[in-house]
């Protein structure tokens, strides 16, 4: 018997007001998953005088979560740079948990922000683990003694760029080189083997990137996540579809760019397109990988596209996804990334 599970981008629903009517367009497809996640990115909690202009932050009313239930939602991320504040961290997660709705990434404490999401569904155990390396200086990441976000530090270095075809001269742009944290990156690889011992399909789910770049640290991170033992790995973060790479037969998605984005980021995000991928299982094995693009309506609502309605977006994602040996194929509906 098939089983589908579907991982989405970016959810963030400050602003909304109607959320039966967010994913009325596509809950159809995600409610008939056996299980739906994605990288929820704005807090639950009624903060009615916050600017995020001013200070960072995506604060939703509480009802707007009604709209990851009206989807289906089964478990969501909740480690990246705006689930920020100590109250609103610890009200968004009550929320969620009103709700039923798993989910992994943030907490009271360190401890409890580094616990993965489980779901059991008909015999079934899914897990989910979701770390941030996007996060903020001062208070942010969850300590032994304070709430916040489970991270997974990059680091950025600058050498001198060696052009063959001209003299080592000063001012030239130098080559930006970016890893991550040895010891942060240990110590994930060990709780990705700990969960892959008690799931059946694991899901390694992480927030990193900038702009429509891939940088080395996020292709350390997710092919350690493989290696570790993770079926999947999702990235987030961007805003923008980043490519795929099919890494020792299992996909790692760079970026599925968002999923539902109204408000934020001084309203750079009200035109976008995104991805979710559709993972089948057959046999408690993967069958086939396969992305499908969605854009935000003028009535904020997710609408699902088919590839030859997006060509920019199609042409970035073939591109990226080749840079790293992956040819994806594309049908009338859906961009297939890996098959059995």
């Amino acid at each position: 018997m098939d089983r589908k599970i579907i991982l989405t981008g970016d959810i963030n629903l400050r602003g909304v007001r109607a959320p039966q009517e967010v994913f009325a367009q596509i809950g159809t497809v995600t409610q008939a998953a056996d299980v739906t996640f994605g990288n929820l990115e704005c807090c639950f909690c009624d903060l009615p005088d916050h600017n995020p202009a001013e200070r960072e932050g995506f604060y939703a009313p509480r009802q707007a979560a009604e709209a990851l239930r009206c989807a289906g939602f089964d478990a969501v991320g909740t480690a990246n740079n705006v689930t920020y504040g100590e109250a609103a961290i610890l009200a968004s997660l009550a929320r969620l948990d009103e709700l039923g709705i798993a989910h992994t990434g943030a907490g009271c404490d360190r401890t409890a922000a580094g616990r993965p999401a489980i779901v059991e569904k008909d015999g079934v155990t899914y897990g989910f683990l979701q770390r941030t390396s996007i996060f903020w200086p001062k208070n942010h990441e969850a300590t032994s003694r304070s709430p916040g976000v489970a991270v997974l530090r990059g680091h950025t270095a600058y050498r001198p760029r060696i052009e063959a075809h001209a003299a080592d001269r000063p001012g030239i742009p130098p080559e930006v080189v970016t890893w991550a944290d040895p010891e942060e990156l240990a110590l994930y690889r060990q709780d990705l083997a700990a969960l892959s011992e008690r799931t059946d399909f694991l899901v390694a789910s992480h927030h990193w990137g900038l702009g429509s770049e891939i940088l080395a640290y996020q292709t350390e991170i997710a092919r350690a996540a493989i290696d570790s033992g993770a079926d999947i790995v999702l990235g987030h973060g961007p805003h923008v579809p980043l490519g795929v790479e099919v890494y020792k037969g299992s996909a790692i998605l760079y970026g599925a760019g968002n999923f539902s984005f109204e408000f934020g980021h001084h309203g750079k995000h009200d035109d976008w397109t995104g991805y979710f991928a559709t993972v089948t299982l057959s046999d408690g094995a993967p069958k086939e990988v396969a992305i499908t693009l969605v854009r935000r309506s003028d009535r904020n609502q997710t609408i699902l596209r088919r590839p030859a309605e997006e060509p920019e977006t199609l042409e970035r994602l073939v591109d990226q996804s080749r840079a790293f040996g992956t040819d994806l194929r594309i049908d009338d509906d859906h961009i297939i990334v890996w098959k059995r």
